[in-house]
Protein backbone atom coordinates (compact mmCIF):
# COMPACT_ATOMS: atom_id res chain seq x y z
CA UNK A 1 0.00 0.00 0.00
CA UNK A 2 1.54 3.40 -1.18
CA UNK A 3 0.62 5.53 1.88
CA UNK A 4 2.28 8.65 0.19
CA UNK A 5 0.13 7.98 -3.43
CA UNK A 6 -2.86 7.47 -1.04
CA UNK A 7 -2.64 10.86 1.09
CA UNK A 8 -2.25 12.64 -2.56
CA UNK A 9 -5.58 11.10 -3.58
CA UNK A 10 -7.24 12.10 -0.44
CA UNK A 11 -6.19 15.85 -0.78
CA UNK A 12 -6.99 15.81 -4.18
CA UNK A 13 -10.63 14.67 -3.85
CA UNK A 14 -11.02 16.30 -0.14
CA UNK A 15 -11.27 12.79 1.33
CA UNK A 16 -11.20 13.29 5.06
CA UNK A 17 -10.15 10.00 7.21
CA UNK A 18 -7.39 7.83 7.96
CA UNK A 19 -8.97 4.41 8.84
CA UNK A 20 -7.41 1.30 7.55
CA UNK A 21 -10.76 0.06 5.73
CA UNK A 22 -11.06 3.51 3.97
CA UNK A 23 -7.16 3.79 3.12
CA UNK A 24 -7.87 0.20 1.34
CA UNK A 25 -10.66 0.87 -0.58
CA UNK A 26 -8.76 4.37 -1.87
CA UNK A 27 -5.82 1.80 -2.36
CA UNK A 28 -7.56 -0.57 -4.66
CA UNK A 29 -8.93 2.30 -6.57
CA UNK A 30 -5.72 3.51 -7.47
CA UNK A 31 -4.39 0.49 -8.40
CA UNK A 32 -7.53 -0.77 -10.75
CA UNK A 33 -7.66 2.78 -12.17
CA UNK A 34 -4.94 2.41 -15.23
CA UNK A 35 -6.71 -0.77 -16.90
CA UNK A 36 -10.49 -1.16 -18.28
CA UNK A 37 -11.72 -3.46 -15.48
CA UNK A 38 -15.36 -3.09 -14.27
CA UNK A 39 -15.43 -2.42 -10.41
CA UNK A 40 -18.39 -2.64 -8.44
CA UNK A 41 -18.22 -0.54 -5.30
CA UNK A 42 -20.75 -1.04 -2.10
CA UNK A 43 -21.55 0.14 0.99
CA UNK A 44 -24.48 2.14 3.12
CA UNK A 45 -26.33 5.17 1.53
CA UNK A 46 -23.93 8.33 2.37
CA UNK A 47 -21.06 6.25 2.92
CA UNK A 48 -19.04 8.10 0.17
CA UNK A 49 -18.91 5.70 -2.69
CA UNK A 50 -19.56 8.24 -5.47
CA UNK A 51 -16.28 9.74 -5.19
CA UNK A 52 -14.47 6.32 -5.95
CA UNK A 53 -15.81 6.38 -9.56
CA UNK A 54 -13.66 10.15 -10.14
CA UNK A 55 -10.54 8.76 -8.45
CA UNK A 56 -10.76 5.61 -11.13
CA UNK A 57 -11.69 7.75 -13.47
CA UNK A 58 -9.32 10.86 -12.76
CA UNK A 59 -6.10 8.23 -12.91
CA UNK A 60 -7.39 6.25 -15.78
CA UNK A 61 -6.02 6.37 -19.05
CA UNK A 62 -9.19 7.73 -20.16
CA UNK A 63 -9.48 10.59 -17.95
CA UNK A 64 -9.05 13.08 -21.34
CA UNK A 65 -12.78 11.46 -22.25
CA UNK A 66 -16.16 11.83 -20.89
CA UNK A 67 -17.08 11.25 -17.52
CA UNK A 68 -20.80 10.14 -16.90
CA UNK A 69 -22.51 9.49 -13.27
CA UNK A 70 -26.15 8.09 -13.89
CA UNK A 71 -28.07 7.54 -11.19
CA UNK A 72 -30.61 4.37 -12.19
CA UNK A 73 -32.46 5.05 -9.42
CA UNK A 74 -33.99 8.22 -10.13
CA UNK A 75 -34.92 7.81 -13.78
CA UNK A 76 -38.60 6.43 -14.24
CA UNK A 77 -38.78 2.67 -15.60
CA UNK A 78 -40.49 3.84 -18.61
CA UNK A 79 -37.87 6.26 -19.99
CA UNK A 80 -34.45 4.37 -18.65
CA UNK A 81 -33.73 2.36 -21.60
CA UNK A 82 -34.04 5.87 -23.47
CA UNK A 83 -31.45 7.08 -21.35
CA UNK A 84 -29.29 4.69 -20.92
CA UNK A 85 -29.03 3.57 -25.24
CA UNK A 86 -30.50 6.26 -26.88
CA UNK A 87 -33.36 5.95 -29.16
CA UNK A 88 -34.38 6.83 -32.91
CA UNK A 89 -36.81 9.53 -33.96
CA UNK A 90 -40.66 8.13 -33.90
CA UNK A 91 -39.76 5.04 -31.48
CA UNK A 92 -42.38 6.51 -28.94
CA UNK A 93 -44.47 9.61 -28.09
CA UNK A 94 -42.54 12.23 -27.91
CA UNK A 95 -39.47 10.84 -29.40
CA UNK A 96 -39.23 13.57 -31.97
CA UNK A 97 -35.51 13.29 -32.78
CA UNK A 98 -32.60 10.66 -32.68
CA UNK A 99 -30.68 10.41 -28.76
CA UNK A 100 -27.81 8.80 -28.50
CA UNK A 101 -28.17 7.84 -25.14
CA UNK A 102 -25.69 8.04 -21.92
CA UNK A 103 -23.78 4.88 -23.33
CA UNK A 104 -22.94 6.53 -27.06
CA UNK A 105 -22.09 9.67 -25.09
CA UNK A 106 -19.58 8.41 -23.38
CA UNK A 107 -17.96 6.21 -25.37
CA UNK A 108 -13.94 6.22 -25.29
CA UNK A 109 -14.52 7.71 -21.19
CA UNK A 110 -16.10 6.62 -18.17
CA UNK A 111 -19.77 5.64 -17.17
CA UNK A 112 -20.49 5.52 -13.70
CA UNK A 113 -24.13 3.79 -12.83
CA UNK A 114 -24.87 4.45 -9.05
CA UNK A 115 -27.91 2.36 -7.49
CA UNK A 116 -27.47 -0.28 -9.95
CA UNK A 117 -29.84 -2.36 -8.54
CA UNK A 118 -32.64 -0.71 -9.33
CA UNK A 119 -32.55 -1.19 -13.00
CA UNK A 120 -35.38 -3.30 -14.27
CA UNK A 121 -34.62 -6.84 -15.53
CA UNK A 122 -35.17 -5.66 -19.05
CA UNK A 123 -32.37 -3.01 -18.94
CA UNK A 124 -30.27 -5.15 -17.02
CA UNK A 125 -29.96 -8.18 -19.81
CA UNK A 126 -29.17 -4.64 -21.97
CA UNK A 127 -26.61 -4.16 -19.74
CA UNK A 128 -24.96 -7.33 -19.42
CA UNK A 129 -24.77 -6.98 -23.54
CA UNK A 130 -22.73 -3.55 -23.12
CA UNK A 131 -20.11 -5.79 -20.81
CA UNK A 132 -19.93 -8.48 -22.80
CA UNK A 133 -19.38 -6.96 -26.41
CA UNK A 134 -19.90 -3.59 -26.40
CA UNK A 135 -22.93 -3.65 -28.04
CA UNK A 136 -26.36 -1.87 -28.05
CA UNK A 137 -29.83 -1.36 -29.77
CA UNK A 138 -31.22 2.07 -29.42
CA UNK A 139 -34.83 2.12 -28.32
CA UNK A 140 -36.96 1.58 -31.79
CA UNK A 141 -33.94 0.72 -34.05
CA UNK A 142 -32.59 -2.57 -34.91
CA UNK A 143 -28.81 -1.36 -35.95
CA UNK A 144 -26.39 -2.51 -33.76
CA UNK A 145 -24.28 0.00 -32.17
CA UNK A 146 -20.57 -0.25 -30.56
CA UNK A 147 -19.71 1.94 -27.77
CA UNK A 148 -16.30 1.71 -26.07
CA UNK A 149 -16.80 2.51 -21.97
CA UNK A 150 -15.50 1.67 -18.49
CA UNK A 151 -18.21 0.70 -16.26
CA UNK A 152 -17.94 1.68 -12.80
CA UNK A 153 -20.99 0.56 -10.74
CA UNK A 154 -22.49 1.42 -6.85
CA UNK A 155 -25.00 0.06 -4.91
CA UNK A 156 -26.28 -0.06 -0.81
CA UNK A 157 -28.51 -3.03 -2.19
CA UNK A 158 -27.05 -6.57 -0.98
CA UNK A 159 -26.49 -8.17 -4.25
CA UNK A 160 -26.53 -11.84 -3.09
CA UNK A 161 -29.80 -11.40 -1.66
CA UNK A 162 -30.93 -9.99 -4.28
CA UNK A 163 -30.08 -12.30 -6.58
CA UNK A 164 -31.82 -14.80 -4.37
CA UNK A 165 -34.91 -12.84 -4.91
CA UNK A 166 -34.80 -12.86 -8.97
CA UNK A 167 -34.77 -8.54 -8.67
CA UNK A 168 -30.83 -8.69 -9.74
CA UNK A 169 -29.39 -11.29 -12.46
CA UNK A 170 -26.15 -13.20 -11.31
CA UNK A 171 -24.36 -13.44 -14.38
CA UNK A 172 -24.66 -9.09 -14.09
CA UNK A 173 -23.30 -9.31 -11.04
CA UNK A 174 -19.79 -11.53 -11.57
CA UNK A 175 -19.57 -9.00 -14.76
CA UNK A 176 -20.18 -6.00 -12.39
CA UNK A 177 -17.53 -7.43 -9.67
CA UNK A 178 -14.48 -7.84 -11.28
CA UNK A 179 -13.00 -5.63 -9.31
CA UNK A 180 -15.16 -4.92 -5.47
CA UNK A 181 -14.58 -2.00 -3.69
CA UNK A 182 -16.67 -2.11 -0.33
CA UNK A 183 -16.54 1.37 1.30
CA UNK A 184 -17.03 1.37 5.45
CA UNK A 185 -19.73 2.88 7.66
CA UNK A 186 -19.26 6.01 8.94
CA UNK A 187 -19.23 3.61 12.74
CA UNK A 188 -16.36 1.72 11.40
CA UNK A 189 -13.71 4.33 10.79
CA UNK A 190 -13.00 5.14 14.75
CA UNK A 191 -11.55 8.47 15.24
CA UNK A 192 -12.20 9.57 11.55
CA UNK A 193 -15.98 10.46 12.74
CA UNK A 194 -13.88 13.48 15.21
CA UNK A 195 -11.86 14.41 11.96
CA UNK A 196 -14.90 14.80 10.19
CA UNK A 197 -17.08 16.51 12.47
CA UNK A 198 -14.39 19.18 12.89
CA UNK A 199 -13.82 19.65 8.89
CA UNK A 200 -17.88 19.80 8.84
CA UNK A 201 -18.02 22.61 11.75
CA UNK A 202 -14.84 24.51 9.99
CA UNK A 203 -16.71 24.73 6.76
CA UNK A 204 -19.98 25.86 8.01
CA UNK A 205 -18.21 28.83 10.15
CA UNK A 206 -16.84 29.86 7.23
CA UNK A 207 -19.81 29.83 5.10
CA UNK A 208 -22.05 31.87 7.61
CA UNK A 209 -18.66 33.46 9.38
CA UNK A 210 -19.50 32.38 13.07
CA UNK A 211 -16.94 30.54 15.37
CA UNK A 212 -16.84 26.75 15.34
CA UNK A 213 -18.50 24.71 17.39
CA UNK A 214 -15.86 22.32 19.41
CA UNK A 215 -17.02 19.09 21.32
CA UNK A 216 -16.68 18.43 24.93
CA UNK A 217 -14.99 15.24 25.93
CA UNK A 218 -17.91 13.65 27.05
CA UNK A 219 -20.06 14.60 23.53
CA UNK A 220 -16.94 13.06 21.99
CA UNK A 221 -17.25 9.94 23.33
CA UNK A 222 -20.73 10.08 22.47
CA UNK A 223 -19.86 11.15 18.96
CA UNK A 224 -17.86 8.18 18.50
CA UNK A 225 -20.48 5.42 19.92
CA UNK A 226 -23.55 6.50 17.73
CA UNK A 227 -24.53 4.17 15.34
CA UNK A 228 -24.75 7.07 12.55
CA UNK A 229 -27.48 4.82 10.16
CA UNK A 230 -26.99 7.79 7.37
CA UNK A 231 -23.24 7.83 8.08
CA UNK A 232 -21.26 10.96 6.70
CA UNK A 233 -24.32 12.80 5.11
CA UNK A 234 -25.84 12.35 8.60
CA UNK A 235 -23.08 13.41 10.15
CA UNK A 236 -22.88 16.72 7.98
CA UNK A 237 -26.04 17.68 7.97
CA UNK A 238 -26.03 17.23 11.98
CA UNK A 239 -22.89 19.55 12.43
CA UNK A 240 -24.63 21.78 10.33
CA UNK A 241 -27.72 21.75 12.57
CA UNK A 242 -25.48 21.88 15.78
CA UNK A 243 -23.22 24.99 14.51
CA UNK A 244 -25.99 26.97 13.19
CA UNK A 245 -28.72 26.53 16.51
CA UNK A 246 -26.48 25.89 19.46
CA UNK A 247 -26.58 28.56 21.34
CA UNK A 248 -23.01 28.50 22.60
CA UNK A 249 -20.00 26.46 20.64
CA UNK A 250 -18.72 24.18 23.31
CA UNK A 251 -21.20 21.36 22.77
CA UNK A 252 -22.09 19.04 25.49
CA UNK A 253 -23.14 15.46 25.51
CA UNK A 254 -26.40 16.76 26.20
CA UNK A 255 -26.95 19.13 23.83
CA UNK A 256 -25.29 16.49 21.49
CA UNK A 257 -28.37 14.30 22.50
CA UNK A 258 -30.84 16.65 21.33
CA UNK A 259 -29.69 16.62 17.52
CA UNK A 260 -28.92 13.11 17.27
CA UNK A 261 -32.59 10.77 16.59
CA UNK A 262 -33.27 8.17 19.35
CA UNK A 263 -31.23 5.74 19.05
CA UNK A 264 -34.61 2.88 18.82
CA UNK A 265 -36.02 5.88 16.39
CA UNK A 266 -32.47 5.43 14.17
CA UNK A 267 -32.58 2.37 13.49
CA UNK A 268 -36.07 1.66 11.32
CA UNK A 269 -35.08 1.28 7.69
CA UNK A 270 -37.20 4.07 6.70
CA UNK A 271 -36.33 7.28 9.02
CA UNK A 272 -32.40 6.29 8.75
CA UNK A 273 -31.08 3.73 6.44
CA UNK A 274 -31.55 1.27 9.82
CA UNK A 275 -30.15 -1.75 10.46
CA UNK A 276 -30.05 -3.83 7.56
CA UNK A 277 -28.93 -7.15 9.59
CA UNK A 278 -31.63 -6.75 11.89
CA UNK A 279 -34.57 -4.79 9.94
CA UNK A 280 -34.15 -6.71 6.26
CA UNK A 281 -37.59 -5.81 4.21
CA UNK A 282 -38.10 -6.21 0.13
CA UNK A 283 -39.36 -2.70 0.20
CA UNK A 284 -41.08 0.53 1.72
CA UNK A 285 -44.34 -1.13 2.13
CA UNK A 286 -42.86 -4.35 4.79
CA UNK A 287 -41.31 -1.39 6.42
CA UNK A 288 -44.43 0.58 7.08
CA UNK A 289 -45.98 -2.47 8.29
CA UNK A 290 -43.46 -3.15 10.77
CA UNK A 291 -43.59 0.91 11.89
CA UNK A 292 -47.44 0.15 12.29
CA UNK A 293 -47.02 -3.36 14.07
CA UNK A 294 -44.56 -2.84 16.78
CA UNK A 295 -47.21 0.74 17.61
CA UNK A 296 -50.21 -1.72 17.80
CA UNK A 297 -48.19 -4.31 19.98
CA UNK A 298 -47.16 -0.85 22.66
CA UNK A 299 -51.13 0.57 22.04
CA UNK A 300 -52.24 -3.36 23.69
CA UNK A 301 -49.72 -3.12 26.01
CA UNK A 302 -51.30 0.45 27.36
CA UNK A 303 -55.17 -1.12 26.85
CA UNK A 304 -53.81 -3.70 29.48
CA UNK A 305 -52.92 -1.62 31.73
CA UNK A 306 -56.07 0.99 31.64
CA UNK A 307 -58.64 -2.10 31.46
CA UNK A 308 -56.60 -3.79 34.87
CA UNK A 309 -56.90 0.08 36.54
CA UNK A 310 -60.54 -0.11 36.05
CA UNK A 311 -60.97 -3.74 37.28
CA UNK A 312 -59.16 -2.17 40.89
CA UNK A 313 -61.19 0.83 40.33
CA UNK A 314 -58.61 3.36 40.32
CA UNK A 315 -60.03 6.78 39.37
CA UNK A 316 -58.56 8.79 36.44
CA UNK A 317 -59.79 12.14 36.25
CA UNK A 318 -58.89 12.66 32.26
CA UNK A 319 -59.37 11.24 29.37
CA UNK A 320 -56.63 9.12 27.71
CA UNK A 321 -56.03 9.42 23.87
CA UNK A 322 -54.05 6.97 21.89
CA UNK A 323 -53.63 6.09 18.55
CA UNK A 324 -53.48 2.47 16.72
CA UNK A 325 -52.90 2.07 13.13
CA UNK A 326 -55.84 -0.45 12.33
CA UNK A 327 -58.46 1.32 14.68
CA UNK A 328 -57.51 5.14 14.33
CA UNK A 329 -57.82 7.44 17.97
CA UNK A 330 -59.27 5.85 20.74
CA UNK A 331 -60.33 7.49 23.26
CA UNK A 332 -60.42 5.90 26.57
CA UNK A 333 -62.56 7.66 28.99
CA UNK A 334 -62.10 6.08 32.63
CA UNK A 335 -65.03 7.63 35.51
CA UNK A 336 -64.66 7.42 39.19
CA UNK A 337 -66.72 4.47 40.63
CA UNK A 338 -68.24 6.71 43.14
CA UNK A 339 -69.60 9.01 40.37
CA UNK A 340 -72.07 6.36 39.40
CA UNK A 341 -76.02 5.98 40.87
CA UNK A 342 -75.80 3.63 43.34
CA UNK A 343 -79.09 1.97 41.48
CA UNK A 344 -76.66 0.80 38.73
CA UNK A 345 -76.19 -3.11 39.52
CA UNK A 346 -72.38 -3.68 39.56
CA UNK A 347 -72.34 -5.97 36.59
CA UNK A 348 -73.39 -3.04 34.45
CA UNK A 349 -70.91 -0.91 35.42
CA UNK A 350 -68.59 -0.28 32.72
CA UNK A 351 -65.40 1.77 34.11
CA UNK A 352 -64.20 2.29 30.44
CA UNK A 353 -65.87 3.43 27.61
CA UNK A 354 -64.17 2.61 24.37
CA UNK A 355 -64.87 4.20 21.13
CA UNK A 356 -63.40 4.40 17.56
CA UNK A 357 -63.10 8.41 16.25
CA UNK A 358 -61.46 8.03 12.65
CA UNK A 359 -59.50 4.98 10.58
CA UNK A 360 -56.16 6.15 9.51
CA UNK A 361 -55.31 3.90 6.28
CA UNK A 362 -51.47 2.60 5.29
CA UNK A 363 -51.80 4.56 2.30
CA UNK A 364 -52.23 8.15 4.10
CA UNK A 365 -49.55 7.03 6.69
CA UNK A 366 -47.32 6.28 3.76
CA UNK A 367 -48.36 9.44 1.87
CA UNK A 368 -47.91 11.59 5.48
CA UNK A 369 -44.19 10.44 5.82
CA UNK A 370 -43.43 11.07 2.22
CA UNK A 371 -44.72 14.92 2.67
CA UNK A 372 -42.76 15.24 5.40
CA UNK A 373 -39.79 13.87 4.14
CA UNK A 374 -40.00 16.63 0.68
CA UNK A 375 -41.26 19.11 3.21
CA UNK A 376 -37.96 18.41 5.49
CA UNK A 377 -36.03 18.77 2.13
CA UNK A 378 -37.31 21.82 0.30
CA UNK A 379 -38.93 19.41 -2.49
CA UNK A 380 -35.37 17.81 -3.17
CA UNK A 381 -36.37 14.21 -3.94
CA UNK A 382 -32.82 12.86 -3.48
CA UNK A 383 -32.53 14.16 -0.09
CA UNK A 384 -36.27 12.92 0.90
CA UNK A 385 -35.63 9.37 -1.12
CA UNK A 386 -32.11 9.34 1.11
CA UNK A 387 -34.08 9.60 4.49
CA UNK A 388 -37.16 7.08 3.61
CA UNK A 389 -34.37 4.70 2.41
CA UNK A 390 -36.20 4.15 -0.48
CA UNK A 391 -34.56 5.19 -4.19
CA UNK A 392 -35.37 8.05 -6.29
CA UNK A 393 -37.66 6.44 -8.82
CA UNK A 394 -39.92 4.46 -5.75
CA UNK A 395 -40.12 8.19 -4.52
CA UNK A 396 -41.06 9.80 -7.77
CA UNK A 397 -43.43 6.62 -8.30
CA UNK A 398 -44.79 7.31 -5.10
CA UNK A 399 -45.18 11.03 -5.48
CA UNK A 400 -46.84 10.66 -8.88
CA UNK A 401 -49.39 7.63 -7.12
CA UNK A 402 -50.62 10.32 -4.30
CA UNK A 403 -50.25 13.49 -6.67
CA UNK A 404 -47.42 15.25 -4.54
CA UNK A 405 -46.25 17.23 -7.54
Amino acid sequence: MNLEEIQRMKQRFRIIGNSPEMNRAIDVAIQVAPTDLTVLITGESGAGKDVFPRIIHENSLRKTKKYLAVNCGAIPEGTIDSELFGHIKGAFTNAISDRKGYFGEADGGTIFLDEVAELPLATQARLLRVLESGEFIRVGSSTVEKTDVRIVAATNVDLIKAIEQGRFREDLFYRLSTIPIKVPPLRERGADVQLLFRKFAADCAEKYRMPAVQLSEDAKQMLMTYHWPGNVRQLKNITEQISIMAPQRIITADMLQEYLPDRRTSMLPMLAGGNRQENSFENEREILYKVLFDMRRDITDLKAQVNSMSQNQQPVQQPVSIFTPDEGTTTVHNVPSGSRKSTQPDDDIQDTEVYVEETLSLDEVEKDMIKRALAKHGGKRRGAAADLNISERTLYRKIKEYNLE
